[in-house]
Formats: structure tokens, sequence, C-alpha cells
């Protein structure tokens, strides 16, 4: 079993903490919780690395939470994850809404308790258009997946799954494990939290967070991502990020942290040794 922080208002939040080293901290997506990062827990923490994944608040293990599911509690609940172990030197890497979580916790709390970081298929600059990101995912789409959320999620999250590991595409090797490991992650999350986190991984506007992020970062994102397009993500977030190293994966779908984790794992170690 992990452990559990106790924030401030009161929410218990889960976490993994396996290894030793220098610590290398994860921020998973939506609708999943710290098992998403199973693969690069592993790997990392086999060559010498601290590894240590949070559920996020109303997500997995954690305490499912009326109120507070918004950026700024994310990012401040990181926080007093990083202040109770005393991280130090660590290397932050988030994944799709995680990656807007590390975004807003550099806004919101700096670097100085960090070395690197890592956006992966992150929903940062910010994902729904307006005249200012004409870009963007229209609103629409958004309140469907709220709709979907609420009419029976427990259906949503298994058809979710076929896009997001790009299950429908020519010639995928389709793992009916991996599906069912999303679609349990999804469920073992609370309902109220999970819908309200639609709004905060869609609307939140990340560029001023992207802007004061001064450590060396690893931009990573499929070119086939069908959950977050990455010509108004990682391409947007390349140019905001001071001296950002941009990956750009030819083919590959949002969930390539799975369904390429060998690929994905290789170029997180060499760019934490690096």
């Amino acid at each position: 079993m992990g452990s559990y922080i106790t924030t401030k208002d009161g929410t218990q939040i889960y976490y993994k903490d396996w290894g030793s080293g220098t610590p290398v901290v994860f921020s998973h997506g939506w609708p999943l919780n710290a098992d998403a990062w199973d693969a690069q827990m592993l790997f990392l923490g086999q060559h010498g690395y601290r590894v240590i994944a949070h559920d996020r608040r109303g997500h997995g293990r954690s305490t499912q939470t009326w109120d507070g599911n918004e950026m700024d509690t994310y990012a401040d609940d990181l926080a007093e994850l990083f202040n109770t172990l005393d991280l130090k030197g660590a290397v932050l890497i988030g994944h799709s809404t995680g990656g807007g979580e590390v975004a807003r916790y550099i806004g919101r709390h700096g670097t100085s308790r960090l070395s690197k970081a890592v956006l992966i298929g992150a929903v940062a600059p910010i994902m729904v258009k307006s005249d200012d990101n004409p870009g963007g995912t229209p609103i629409d789409a958004f309140d469907g997946i709220r709709a979907a959320v609420t009419a029976d999620r427990s259906q949503f999250y298994k058809d979710l799954s076929i896009p997001f590991y790009g299950y429908n595409r020519p010639g995928a090797k389709v793992s009916e494990g991996v599906r069912e490991a999303f679609w349990l992650q999804g469920m073992m999350g609370g309902m109220k939290p999970e819908f309200d986190c639609i709004k905060a991984f869609s609307e939140t506007n990340f560029t001023e967070d992207l802007k004061k992020i001064d450590i060396p970062t690893l931009v990573l994102h499929g070119a086939d991502d069908q959950i977050v397009p990455y010509a108004d993500a990682g391409a947007l977030t390349a140019k905001i990020v001071k001296d950002a190293t941009l990956k750009l994966y030819e083919g590959s779908s949002h969930g390539l942290c799975t369904v390429e984790a060998d690929r994905v794992n290789a170029e997180l170690l060499a760019f934490i040794q690096g």
C-alpha cells in the first residue's frame, strides 16, 4: 500500500513512494490515478531513482472531494506533498491534466524544489476554443463529455479508452487489459470531482504559468493525439516555455506512456540524466 498526507482542508491525498535517489514526481491525467505511471515508476525506480506519484484529490484512493476540484487547489495539494516529504532537486513529470497541474504548481510555487520538468500530452496552454485560441476544442465537446459522464460514466470510460490509446487506428494492437485498467482507474474516482475536473483541464489558461518555468523542460507529445491535439497544445507550449526541448512522436496516441512505455521510459531516462 501507499501512504497519505492530509491537506490543510482535511483532504487525504494518497501517494506511492518507491525506491531511493533523486526524486521523480508524477502527476496523472484524467480520469486516472497514480497507477497510470506504473510502467515509468518501475523503470526509473530500477534505474536508481526515488519515484513518487499521487492520486489527485477526488481521483483514485484520495478523498472524493466535493469542493476544490480545480487547478489552484490541485497545485497546492502537490505543494503540500512536496513540503511534507521535503523533496529537493526533483524532476516533475505531468501527463495531460497532470501536465497542467505541473505548470500551475510552478506558477504558484516556483521551482525551488525542482531540477527539471516534463510535460507529456499536456493540456497546456489552454484547450477550449476561443477568439484568443482559435485552434482549440469547442466548448460543445467538453459539454458532451460532462453529459456522458453524468449519464453513464462507466460506459463512457470504456469507450474513451479506444481513442485515448489510439486503438481505433489501422494496425493498432488492442490490449483489453489496458482498456480495463483505464476503466477501473476512472471508476475508482468520485463522480463529482471527476465532473468538476473536466472544466479544470479544458478551461484553465496556463500561459502565464508556462512563462514562469525556468528549469530544463521536455515537451513530449504524440502527433496522433486524439484527446489533446498536438497543434494546440505541445506545439504552443514549446514556444512559450523558455528553451524547452520538444519531442514529437509521429503516429503516437495520447496514451503513449502505456502503449509506448519502452520508448517513453528511455526518453525520460536520457532527459533526467542529461
